[in-house]
């Protein structure tokens, strides 16, 4: 299945930093636009994979949900 998110890409001095908002940890780094898109999709590809893995295994134990407040 393929889907489409939205990269941010920055210039900053010599390089291109970029992220996908949508995908927690996305964030990659190239000199040209074209490395920071390549390295963004190989890394959300990871993230969603490991995500899957995990969900796939199951969970060991019980799980407690918490909302926590953080001062920003």
């Amino acid at each position: 299945m393929e889907q489409t998110f939205e990269a941010t890409i920055e210039k900053r001095d010599k390089w291109y930093i970029g992220w996908v908002d949508a995908v927690a940890g996305a964030f990659s780094q190239g000199r040209t636009i074209k490395e920071v898109e390549e390295n963004l999709k190989e890394a959300v590809q990871l993230i969603l994979e490991s995500q899957q893995e995990l969900k796939a295994k199951g969970t060991p134990g019980k799980i407690v949900k918490r909302k926590i407040r953080v001062q920003v």
